[in-house]
């Protein structure tokens, strides 16, 4: 079935729209459909047994000679290393040390003994933490709280699930999985040395690897017990630390991934070879959604390398003895290729649609209470509306995709990095036409990701797929930088009409009505008391795939919310800080981070002559954080960051250097989309190709200082890879109104400062 037209003043033949728009489904809903489906049709006593089985079948992938396995999670071997296997892959955010740090606690292994791995790519492996993490969302604390760990690993299995994503690393696995994991352990091999020793559990302690009997002086070390150990039944629910007790969490270890990324010996799928391997290249239809009508593959097979030209439906490869022949090959081609019928797709085009959606539409999700529409005719309310604009962004990863594959004796293996292994396997599989067992997957660390390389929104996993089972040796397709910008999964482009009523200096109501693909209930909370408030998703698709970018819809919301927030404290004549304290709840945990931000910040204090000071706060992925920004105008007119400061409250930091490190990171993140970035269509085509028409915010434009402080709270563990991106863009138009006195409601900011 062909999907409806969500884009009326656009045409969109129902022959494109597919091929332009891969089906996805959330994380959480897939969650949702596997358990119901597991609950209603499978046994306790049969998933019990499945479950049993498939850990058995985990731990007997890592364990061996001389190492004991335990849970699919971890190892001990007889020297006494820890070796810590991790379901989340690297690309740079630091959680593999932060989650050896989690379960080395609760175990009290010798930090300076434990290693960490990436796990296989084998369903045994599937994270049945995440699963058990999101259930609650959806279906209540309580129900959630029902369903059984066995039930629970069966629907991670099912989907299957093994995503790097949504800063659930740390909150989820590392809560979830590693702690009970380690004190689990812990409490076996505890047990084994009472027996050994003929003494109460009780009387003995652990410490460094060591489990230790004070009075008779005797102690056997972990490597002496795991063996034993690990025949016992680990408790499930096992007794964890309290916060008193920890030694590693909270400390900044620092992160094992590092030495190799400096010293040049970590592979990544750009930089792995294989005996006898080719390197290919691509170039695919300008327009998505188009297809390779001909192509004449004469001149490419006459430059000296090039060894074959493979067609694919939607683009053609040249594949060559390095990836120079090959890209000397690709570009001696002129393929043809149709538009697919999107010829009228433009940036200027799908702000119309939205804004008609808007206008005219029926929303498709909304969220909420109270009576919006009454208190805006209430007497004496003042009406204050707003439009916002946001575009395309591109994830600008450091490292453009590149795998390797080799097709031989039936078997597909491929090689290299991707935030879901198990889903890799699975489309990789579908577009060879190979069992999902014919397939191996290597997971590799990645240069960079921030939600593109996921794999349902990543064609290069089919393109891997369908080359390498056409050749007889190995080869790596890797995507120039062009393709890779002017091919991305972007950040939705996105339109928002705000209207708030004010009253008394406080607002009454607030609606925020906003068009894209993609929406946001459940996922970015509102944070202020609001007597009524109204949020109302239009659903709007255009021939462009879309997806998760860092902080997903935080991002959007978080610059309409935040911008608008100031707009409303100029409109009620109040301090922009003092008017969001006065909508917070008192003793809140948003208002102590605001508070904070504002006394680290010095705010209201005097600034230097044409400078403007900023403000802003988003809730995302279970935390909080305020920001503080302070900017000029440079010659030009475009804006520079003097000095940022931010507030976070993740209720436990784990390693506070890379968290630190994260949220610096998302903050110049945010400054950088905010004041620069932006992908454009034209006759349906991404007209940028490189960082010299999309520019990333450079090193002399970064602020020179940004102070990052953590508020423990001692709440729920929250993510910290994403929700330091939202508030950084709106702090920094609040900086520039402030400055200027012109609000920017689109961005990118440059776009503006140059027009």
């Amino acid at each position: 079935m062909m999907a409806d037209n969500p884009n009326p003043d656009i045409d969109l033949p129902e022959t494109a729209t597919p091929a332009a728009k891969p089906k996805r489904k959330g994380i959480k809903r897939r969650i949702f459909l596997a358990g119901s489906a597991l609950v209603v049709g499978g046994g306790i006593f049969g998933v019990w047994w499945t479950d049993s089985s498939v850990k058995a079948k985990g731990n007997a992938l890592i364990g061996g000679e001389g190492r004991q396995a335990f849970g699919s999670v971890m190892t001990i071997a007889e020297d006494d290393t820890v070796t810590v296997f991790s379901p989340h892959i690297d690309f740079g955010q630091g959680s593999h040390t932060a989650l050896a740090q989690m379960l080395a606690d609760e175990l009290d292994a010798d930090w300076n003994k434990v290693a960490i791995e990436q796990a296989p790519a084998d369903l045994a492996f599937a994270n049945a933490a995440l699963a058990k993490g999101f259930l609650p969302t959806m279906a209540g604390e309580t129900l959630a709280g029902l369903i059984p760990d066995a039930v629970i690993g069966m629907m991670a299995r099912s989907m299957p699930l093994m995503i790097t994503g949504g800063s659930s690393a740390i909150r989820f696995t590392g809560e979830i999985a590693m702690r009970r994991t380690g004190a689990a352990v812990r409490a076996a091999l505890v047990a084994e040395a009472a027996d050994r020793l003929g003494v109460p559990e009780s009387e003995l302690t652990t410490a460094d690897s060591v489990v230790t009997h004070a009075k008779s002086g005797k102690s056997l070390r972990y490597g002496e017990l795991a063996a034993g150990a690990a025949e016992r039944s680990l408790a499930s629910d096992p007794v964890l630390k309290t916060r008193e007790e920890w030694k590693l969490i909270g400390t900044g270890v620092p992160r094992r991934d590092i030495p190799a990324k400096v010293d040049g010996s970590a592979v990544y799928g750009i930089d792995f070879t294989l005996p006898e391997m080719r390197v290919a290249t691509i170039a695919a239809a300008p327009v998505r959604g188009g297809k390779l009508e001909s192509v004449d593959e004469a001149p490419a097979l006459a430059v000296k390398g090039v060894e074959k030209v493979i067609k694919l439906p939607d683009a053609v490869v040249v594949i060559g003895s390095g990836y120079w022949p090959a890209t000397k090959g690709l570009a001696a081609l002129t393929p043809k290729f149709s538009d697919g019928g999107h010829a009228a797709v433009s940036t200027p085009a799908i702000y119309a649609a939205q804004a008609k959606l808007m206008a005219g539409g029926k929303p498709d999700n909304e969220g909420g209470s109270g009576d919006v529409d009454g208190a805006f005719k209430a007497a004496g309310a003042k009406l204050v509306e707003a439009e916002y604009r946001v575009p395309f962004l591109h994830h600008a990863m450091m490292e453009p995709f590149a795998l390797t594959g080799h097709f031989k004796d039936g078997t597909l293996t491929i090689w290299g990095g991707l935030q879901d292994p198990l889903s890799t396997r699975t489309r990789a599989a579908k577009a060879a036409g190979l069992d999902v067992e014919k397939v191996v997957f290597n997971t590799m660390i990645m240069g960079g990701g921030f939600g593109r390389r996921f794999p349902d929104i990543v064609e290069i996993i089919d393109q891997i797929a369908l080359v390498a089972t056409q050749v007889p040796y190995p080869v790596k397709l890797v995507w120039s930088r062009e393709q890779e910008v002017t091919h991305g999964s972007y950040r939705p482009q996105s339109s928002a009409k705000l209207a708030a009523s004010l009253k008394d200096g406080s607002i009454t109501a607030l609606r925020i009505d906003y068009a894209q693909s993609g929406n946001a209930e459940g996922e970015v909370p509102f944070i202020y008391n609001i007597p009524a408030t109204s949020r109302r998703h239009f659903a709007y698709q255009s021939n462009q795939i879309d997806g998760p970018w860092r902080s997903v819809n935080a991002t959007q919301l978080g610059f309409y919310t935040e911008s608008f927030m100031d707009e409303l404290a100029l409109a009620a004549g109040a301090d922009p800080y003092q008017f969001r304290r006065k909508h917070l709840a008192a003793d809140s945990r948003h208002l102590k981070v605001l508070d904070e931000v504002a006394k680290r910040s010095g705010w209201g204090t005097p600034l230097p002559e044409g400078v403007g000071r900023g403000i802003a706060i988003v809730e995302s992925f279970d935390t909080i954080v305020a920001e503080v920004v302070e900017a000029t105008l440079k010659e030009d007119g475009s804006p520079r960051v003097v000095r940022a400061f931010a507030v976070v409250d993740c209720g436990t930091t784990v390693n506070p250097l890379n968290a630190e490190a994260q949220i610096m990171g998302g903050l110049i993140m945010g400054l950088s989309s905010g004041i620069g970035e932006a992908v454009t269509l034209e006759a349906g085509a991404v007209v940028e190709s490189n960082f010299s028409d999309y520019p990333i915010l450079k090193l002399a434009d970064a602020p020179p200082a940004v102070d990052v402080h953590f508020a423990d709270s001692g709440a729920k563990t929250g993510g910290i890879g994403e929700p330091g991106l939202p508030p950084a863009t709106p702090a920094l138009a609040n900086a520039l109104a402030s400055l200027t006195g012109k609000r920017i409601r689109n961005l990118p900011i440059l776009t503006q400062a140059k027009a």
